[in-house]
């Protein structure tokens, strides 16, 4: 719920757009997300009187939409903690005249006042599931959610993702006014869209303009493809919805790109098409199931200027397309047999011109899918089959707990960092967000190698680790760590205060 900005292009900036209440400032993370509900009670959309040739008429478009768009209001309470505070003068004087140091005396003190924001929510079933952005609820204590006819409800979170920037929460109502959510790939460039939602706490705010790019990448997410618009998007919008000219959902507004803080001109959405398998997932697992390919590259247009830049010439048979630079043992560009230098193409034949939109439609798949790849290579057209596999290298979905208990997805080492560390074994730690090993100071890119003097040579010995532990006397996790400079760390976790029952 911050309005964080992250510095773009010089002076410019990318900016959340939640909007802050007295003193709120609810969360340091930028976040992303997938995959379209239909309502569980299937909409039925009339059929609407075509405007005058050569005018838009919108609105019927907000009529249908404006209802569907939530107002939240979000509480994160005060935070306290007891410390032990100590008398320099007693334990000086205390000590000279016998009576020995002073122990100190407790003191509650606060580390966190409380803290409130607000943003928006697109309702996206009748039963009460809610689509809203991750950086929206996340670390809410309480979630209050009001409907455009000033009904008030309760929100839990049903599950956030913070690489997309999306959550999904649920009031218990029935027969609410869901929104009919529409394929964001059918938009055009250049095509009418409406942006619904909170502005600066003015509920149910209607915007207009146009489509003014897609497939965009900010770098403020792990998975983006951005629709740009220039319907005003502010502080107050994020969470909210991006509409057709038939009130279909196409979008959920996201932030918008000022070197004010406030609206200049364009805003960003994120995409029905991964909002789609985002929902669906968090509503499944708990917890979105991303398929990877398992490379490093970027964009073909990028490497061709960085190369021109150092005086080289290149010619890769085409000026689109997402350049390999690197590929992951045991994942699906391996499997491919993709090498330096190849340049992919399409995915199931839709073609893909840079990474957001590879980034997109590897989006809508689960571990385990298999799809078809077309690359370049030596100028030729390839096109080849492979099963996209999870960050841990397998195909089974992955387990909400592990996740939610400690907040990073595992992989063995590779055969090449095994020889440039000269280790034997380890689990690289391939992704981390806020859980047992980041509050123990594991971070992304760090190796473990043993945990209480188990080897980890498998995802499956660190779960046996734990359960072992968890099922002993001292629960405690005792974890001997490198750094992916060499540097060896080790750190201890308390698992007593997560005993499940």
């Amino acid at each position: 719920m911050t309005q964080k900005q992250k510095t773009w292009l010089g002076a410019a900036a990318l900016v959340l757009s939640t909007s802050l209440m007295t003193g709120a400032i609810m969360s340091n993370k930028v976040s992303m997300a997938t995959t379209a509900v239909a309502a569980d009670t299937p909409m039925v959309v009339p059929a609407r009187t075509a405007a005058p040739a050569g005018l838009v008429d919108l609105t019927d478009a907000a009529e249908r939409s404006v209802n569907s768009v939530v107002y939240i209001k979000v509480t994160q309470n005060a935070k306290r903690q007891t410390v032990t505070v100590r008398d320099p003068w007693e334990d000086f004087f205390g000590e000279f005249f016998g009576r020995g140091r002073g122990q100190g005396r407790q003191q509650e003190i606060e580390t966190q006042p409380k803290r409130q924001g607000a943003g928006s929510g697109v309702i996206i079933s009748s039963d009460g599931y809610i689509v809203t952005n991750n950086h929206v609820v996340e670390g809410a204590d309480e979630i209050l959610v009001k409907l455009n006819d000033n009904t008030e409800y309760k929100g839990r979170v049903i599950g956030l993702d913070a690489t997309t920037d999306l959550a999904l929460i649920k009031v218990e109502a029935k027969n609410l006014p869901a929104i009919a959510i529409g394929n964001s790939d059918d938009l055009k460039i250049g095509q009418w869209v409406l942006a619904v939602g909170n502005p600066f706490n003015l509920t149910s705010t209607v915007t207009a303009g146009i489509v003014s790019a897609k497939a965009r990448t900010l770098g403020a997410n792990g998975v983006e493809s951005f629709i740009q618009t220039d319907a005003a998007i502010n502080a107050g919008n994020s969470g909210g919805a991006l509409v057709n000219d038939r009130g279909e959902l196409v979008g959920i507004n996201a932030m918008l790109y000022s070197q004010t803080g406030s609206y200049s001109g364009y805003g960003f959405a994120i995409p029905t098409t991964i909002m789609n398998k985002v929902v669906k997932d968090l509503k499944e697992f708990g917890m979105v199931q991303r398929a990877l390919l398992g490379f490093q590259g970027g964009d073909v247009t990028n490497y061709i200027d960085s190369q021109k830049e150092k005086g080289n010439e290149v010619d890769l048979g085409t000026n689109t397309g997402i350049y390999v630079k690197e590929v992951e043992e045991k994942m699906a560009a391996e499997e491919l047999g993709l090498k330096e230098g190849d340049v992919i193409t399409a995915i199931d034949g839709k073609p893909v011109t840079k990474m957001a939109e590879l980034q997109e439609a590897l989006s809508q798949h689960r571990p385990g899918d298999k799809i078809k790849v077309t690359y370049i290579r030596n100028k030729k057209s390839h096109t080849d089959s492979a099963t996209l596999r999870n960050a841990q290298g397998g195909v089974e979905v992955m387990e909400e707990l592990d996740i939610d208990l400690f907040g990073a997805q595992l992989k063995p080492l590779s055969d090449a960092n095994r020889q440039a560390l000269a280790l034997r074994y380890g689990l690289e730690v391939t992704a981390i967000k806020k859980g047992k090993l980041m509050e123990a100071g594991i971070t992304k890119g760090m190796i473990l190698l043993q945990v209480n003097d188990r080897e980890m040579r498998s995802v499956e010995d660190f779960e046996e680790a734990v359960k072992t532990a968890n099922q002993s006397s001292d629960r405690v996790l005792w974890i001997r760590a490198i750094t992916p400079s060499g540097r060896r760390v080790a750190t201890a976790i308390d698992l007593s205060e997560d005993k499940k029952k």
